[in-house]
């Protein structure tokens, strides 16, 4: 019975989100796809309704209430503020189907176009690993500084030493981060740069050769040649637009995911900056000796918690358990922390 009134939830669960999914997106066939895996979602649970129904049950007994889990109404207000594609990695993990109509048939390629207005159809990239990002620079921000601090009060230096060093783990591990985040992009855009350049220069030299690589491409895809050649040589007339597939069949990129070296940087800045700050606020208050500290724990053990709630949007997982996990492993960053500084400061004192 339980197993049953389960699978119930998961599909009145699933029915919904597709409703929501279906309100946000503009494209009429991917709302049309939305709202009929909604309608497939709502006759599963109405059968597993039916299967789990108590035998005495009167006929023309009222069924059970849905109510949207704190999940499921996060996730869709993200779909409304963000729109579906960019959070489909959040949907992936609410077990939605039908997501693959945001990636395409071809990981890291472009779908075979069959009219010309399909010529040069973009892939936007989403901005679920975006968030997942922030929330764990956010997350190495926290542990790491409240890791700093604790360590120096371990220590059993003033309040003041404790603000100062903490302000200095803050400005020093978010320059580190946003400098390596922006090496690591400018490095990666300047190559793909480079190799995007000299596809450019294939197409004006060779445009018919590119043509028909391209269509071979397609065949090899399960597509008539004649087909492919059709719709390649009319890619090739548009240059740019042909640039943007060739790129993505040829050399494996995404133009549109190059990314911003400057932009890369100041989010990893802020994201680290604003999990560090967390554990300097008793101090920043005014609040000094052990009860800085005490405060400091909880503020940090309440900020773990929240986060381990964010990332189980990603996960999938049960959101009480992935909060208590990252608790404890922050807790134990910090115990750890706190007893090494205890030590140092008995042996130098």
């Amino acid at each position: 019975m339980t197993e049953g009134v389960d699978s119930w939830y998961h599909e009145k669960e699933s029915a919904w989100l597709y409703r929501q999914v279906a309100a946000a997106e503009p494209d009429p066939h991917k709302q049309r796809l939305f709202s009929q895996l909604a309608a497939a979602a709502e006759e599963q649970a109405a059968k597993w309704e039916s299967s789990s129904r108590s035998p005495r049950a009167p006929a023309g007994a009222p069924g059970r209430v849905f109510v949207p889990s704190l999940r499921a109404r996060i996730v869709a207000t993200l779909v409304r503020l963000l729109g579906p594609r960019a959070v489909r990695s959040v949907l992936t993990a609410m077990k939605l189907r039908g997501l693959s109509v945001y990636t395409g048939p071809v990981a890291g390629g472009h779908a075979m176009p069959t009219t010309l207005s399909d010529v040069g159809v973009r892939h936007r990239g989403g901005l679920g690993g975006n968030l997942r990002a922030t929330v764990f620079g956010v997350n190495d921000g926290l542990v790491s500084n409240a890791s700093l601090v604790l360590g120096v009060a371990g220590a059993a230096a003033p309040g003041s030493f404790m603000l100062v060093s903490g302000l200095a783990g803050l400005l020093a591990g978010a320059l580190s981060m946003a400098s390596g985040e922006y090496v690591s992009v400018r490095s990666q855009r300047e190559m793909y740069e480079y190799q995007i350049a000299l596809e450019r220069e294939e197409i004006a030299e060779y445009p018919e050769e590119e043509a028909e690589e391209l269509a071979l491409i397609y065949e090899a895809r399960g597509v008539s040649l004649a087909q492919a050649r059709e719709v390649s040589r009319a890619l090739l007339a548009r240059p740019e637009q042909a640039l943007d597939v060739l790129s993505r069949e040829e050399l494996g990129l995404n133009p549109d995911d190059l990314g911003s070296p400057l932009g890369a940087a100041t989010a990893s800045f802020v994201s680290f900056a604003a999990g560090a700050a967390v554990p300097l606020m008793p101090f920043l208050a005014g609040m000094t000796g052990q009860r800085a500290i005490a405060a400091t724990a909880t503020i940090t053990a309440v900020a773990l918690f929240a986060i381990g709630l964010a990332l189980s949007l990603f996960t999938g997982r049960q959101a009480l358990r992935g909060a208590l996990r990252m608790v404890l492993i922050g807790g134990g960053a910090g115990i750890i922390a706190f007893s090494v500084g205890h030590a140092l400061g008995a042996l130098i004192h």
